[in-house]
């Protein structure tokens, strides 16, 4: 529980907040499939260093996960049936994106993981302003991705063959992923609403440039995602 002065009572109705709910426990168990790819990812690793630096990694996740449990809890909710509700969410993705190298593992739990990341950050934008402060937090402070980039890009910086292959496979891979995002858009519309808020609140006033909420549409969404996708695999020098 937050024993900061401004956080929300625990006593709240999970009925008043089942939208944000919904969104946590998206995070959640995100979180939860990262840590276990991770895991897998450290145990197979080339050398001593990254297998430390990925083990690293799959415990931050755990520490993510915990910190939006517990706004679970605050709202009134379940942390295991918040979760529940998505088990099985990436299986698609993950028989269509079967890596055949470890370096191909590890650049699609880096797109992955960005593109769930960017997805419920647009998301959590139309949250109540303490559980979009957790998820924000959460999904921006010290994030995998900050960590995953310099194993990656320190590879591919070294060999231009499997630079090459990594940009097509991610490629392939953020297109994947945004198949993912549109079926959660199309079946979850508590996701859809609060990313439809958020979009109206980040726009312009009417009369300024550019004025007047932009419909949070599925092409909206992918277009925010894409750009987010491109300035990730730049981190890494490799073309999106």
């Amino acid at each position: 529980m937050s024993d900061a002065p401004n956080a929300t009572p625990t006593t709240l109705p999970a009925g008043d907040h089942a939208d944000a709910v919904e969104l946590l426990g998206l995070v959640a168990y995100t979180e939860l499939a990262s840590f276990g790819r991770l895991a897998g990812d450290a145990a197979h690793a080339p050398t001593l260093r990254q297998r430390q630096a990925l083990s690293r990694l799959a415990a931050a996740m755990l520490d993510r996960q915990e910190r939006v449990l517990v706004r679970v809890d605050e709202l009134g909710g379940d942390p295991d049936d918040c979760m529940t509700a998505f088990d099985g969410i990436f299986d698609d993705f993950d028989a269509r994106t079967r890596p055949s190298t470890w370096w191909e593992g590890i650049l699609k739990g880096y797109v992955g993981q960005g593109v769930a990341d960017d997805f419920c950050l647009l998301a959590a934008q139309g949250l109540d302003e303490r559980s979009r402060t957790v998820v924000v937090d959460a999904l921006t402070q010290d994030t995998p991705s900050q960590r995953y980039a310099p194993v990656i890009a320190e590879a591919a910086a070294a060999d231009p063959v499997l630079s090459s292959r990594l940009a097509l496979w991610g490629r392939r891979l953020v297109g994947e992923a945004l198949g993912v995002v549109g079926v959660v858009l199309a079946e979850r519309p508590a996701l859809a609403r609060l990313v439809a808020a958020g979009a109206a609140a980040e726009a312009p006033e009417p009369g300024e440039p550019g004025g007047g909420p932009e419909p949070a549409t599925q092409s909206w969404v992918f277009a925010q995602l894409t750009a987010e996708h491109a300035r990730r695999m730049d981190r890494l020098g490799l073309a999106a």
